[in-house]
């Protein structure tokens, strides 16, 4: 994939970013400055004041404290995705993939329960990052499946509809889930399954084989993880 890092598309990702750190300041000002008014009014009553003033301030007190819990809830949404693209830039760079392919790979793992520390390597391993990878078997994609095994998730897959990246991703890390939950979450006798397939592993282990063929050993390489998150 083109690397676009310095280009104009990289600089607008970087000044889309400044801008929601401005935003996110702004958003923060907004609440502590709600909160602190929220805190220094006191109840009508002990001002000995008209009823009808105290109504009044009540309202405002409310509506001040519903914008405080709006202006909350965006800081936790722009708090949320300034993490999410600080991860996806971070995964660009490592990976010298552009921006849109690692936000895609971030976010189908995230969204799958697959951890991106082990998600990108797999996707580097399997493919190098092409969508159109075609193996000689007829694997295929970004995450090399085979059509009868993503069918099993999705019943009407055509061949083309594996070389979309959100559709490839998707199922092949939901399918990954599945083999670490199989294996009881023994990563690395689920990556060799993914990579052999369970009747290569199954026949090596019954014949009292080493069923590893390295592929784990270069993915799990350095990774501490448990291979899914919660």
């Amino acid at each position: 994939m083109k690397n676009l890092r310095g280009t104009y598309v990289h600089r607008g990702d970087l000044e889309r970013r400044r801008r929601r750190i401005r935003a996110t300041v702004l958003l923060a000002g907004l609440i502590a400055a709600g909160t602190a008014a929220a805190k220094n009014w006191e109840p009508a009553e002990a001002k000995a004041e008209p009823v009808r003033s105290g109504v009044a301030e009540r309202a405002e007190v409310r509506k001040l404290q519903e914008q405080v819990e709006a202006a909350r809830s965006e800081l936790a949404m722009a708090t949320a995705q300034l993490e999410r693209w600080h991860h996806v830039f971070a995964y660009s760079k490592r990976y010298h993939i552009d921006a849109a392919l690692a936000a895609s790979i971030y976010d189908a793992a995230m969204t799958e329960g697959i951890d991106p520390e082990l998600a990108f390597p797999l996707v580097r391993l399997e493919s190098d990052f092409n969508p159109r990878a075609t193996s000689p078997v007829g694997a295929l994609g970004l995450t090399q499946l085979m059509l009868p095994t993503a069918r099993f998730y999705q019943p009407n897959l055509s061949k083309p509809d594996l070389y979309e990246p959100s559709t490839n991703l998707r199922i092949g890390f939901r399918y990954l889930r599945g083999l670490i939950r199989e294996q009881h979450g023994n990563v690395q006798m689920a990556l060799l399954v993914y990579n052999r397939g369970p009747a290569a592993v199954g026949i090596s282990k019954e014949l009292g084989l080493d069923p590893s063929n390295g592929y784990d050993r270069i993915l799990l390489k350095g990774y501490r993880g448990r291979g899914v998150i919660d």
